[in-house]
């Protein structure tokens, strides 16, 4: 679980203004007898006087919603711009991830649910009261080039990720969010102006599966993908492939198909599951799966399809969607080949869908045949 011990300094933080939560909460549309309803996400909550969402931390207080979980950090961690993962957004560049407590999701198989779950398997709402600009400041002098909004849902402590998110643009990062997607129009409007990558999480094509491991629905997230596409944020999606519970063919052909009818540059990482949470008896998904649905996403007309979690394979390769010439080789995480022109195969010249394409990163030595001699660790 990604805490704060990863980069030093927080322990003789002292917060200098604005103590952490509560604070009323953007996009609360008021209603009759003292309810409000919450267009933040697709579940627009109408919540009672003296009641919370399904979030759990937005709460009514005599007609005013309040975010509970307001300026309250549970996670900051640098990690690769690849863990997130993107690989078409600016390879090589390392990100500080931040989270605050909550979730609208309940997922069996939450790989981090004692921060996402927190106000409901703890019933508390904790974390570290660190200002925005201690935030940013931070990743600043650890040499990050962006905030990564991550391992909890953004959505629901969308006031403390605007304020970072705002300030981090204004100081020259950039913005990436990770998200369950669940979110109204209203919420990604408010996020366009600073967002520039979204990695979606699409955990299926049907709302039996949604609605019996996650508690949702597909649909809006599939809505979430087309809205931030068009408004020019650059999307990835991710897709946790669960053996006996979405990982059909007709189910992957699905989602592909989907996405292609976006774009078919959008790229979809088809990521192995790891037993976890409640669902800890599940076994993990077979490489072999793995393979398999990443060969339906190119069948479907993909051009960029990553197998994830799984090592000793190429696909973690982007390759020209042309020649298919590997283009940008990873291992893990780390870089170890760059075969791009100015954002162009060095191969065939067919430009590669993405952005922070045109130079080869400071995270490898690239060299005319691709090779990487030598590792350079990210920070953190």
């Amino acid at each position: 679980m990604p805490v704060l011990m990863k980069t030093e300094g927080w322990r003789h933080y002292q917060p200098k203004t604005n103590k952490p939560g509560p604070i009323a909460a953007v996009l609360a549309e008021p209603l009759e007898a003292q309810r409000v309803r919450c267009n933040l996400c697709a579940f627009r909550c109408v919540i009672s006087p003296g009641h919370v969402g399904v979030c759990n931390v937005r709460h009514n207080v005599a007609g005013t919603l309040y975010a509970l979980n307001y300026r309250k950090a549970t996670a900051l961690q640098v990690d690769p711009i690849e863990k997130k993962p993107f690989h078409h957004f600016h390879p090589g560049i390392s990100v500080l991830g931040v989270a605050a407590p909550g979730c609208n999701y309940r997922c069996r198989f939450c790989q981090n649910f004692e921060i996402s779950q927190m106000p409901v398997e703890y019933d508390r709402i904790d974390g570290r009261p660190l200002e925005p600009e201690w935030i940013v400041d931070r990743a600043v002098e650890l040499g990050c080039k962006g905030i990564a909004f991550t391992y909890t849902e953004p959505t629901i402590y969308m006031e403390y990720a605007m304020e970072i998110g705002v300030l981090a643009k204004e100081r020259g990062l950039l913005n990436v969010w990770v998200t369950n997607g669940y979110m109204t129009e209203e919420a990604i409007d408010l996020i366009a102006p600073w967002v520039d990558a979204a990695n979606i999480d699409l955990k299926g094509f049907n709302d039996r599966f949604y609605l019996k491991i996650c508690g949702a629905r597909h649909k809006p997230v599939c809505d979430a993908i087309r809205m931030m596409h068009e408004r020019g944020i650059w999307v990835e999606v991710s897709t946790v492939v669960i053996p006996g519970y979405n990982d059909s063919d007709d189910d992957m052909r699905a989602i592909a198909g989907f996405i292609r009818g976006v774009s078919p540059d959008i790229p979809w990482h088809v990521n192995a599951f790891q037993p976890e949470y409640r669902m800890a008896d599940v076994p993990p998904t077979p490489p072999a799966s793995i393979r398999h649905i990443r060969a339906i996403g190119l069948e479907e007309g993909l051009r960029y399809v990553y197998a994830g979690n799984i090592a000793g394979d190429d696909g973690n390769t982007t390759f020209c969607p042309n020649c298919r010439a590997a283009v940008i080789q990873r291992s893990g995480y780390t870089l170890t080949g760059w075969r791009l022109n100015e954002g162009a195969c060095a191969a065939c010249g067919r430009p590669i869908a993405g952005v922070g394409l045109e130079s080869a990163p400071a995270a490898i030595d690239a060299r005319p045949d691709g090779s990487a001699p030598s590792e350079r660790a990210f920070c953190g």
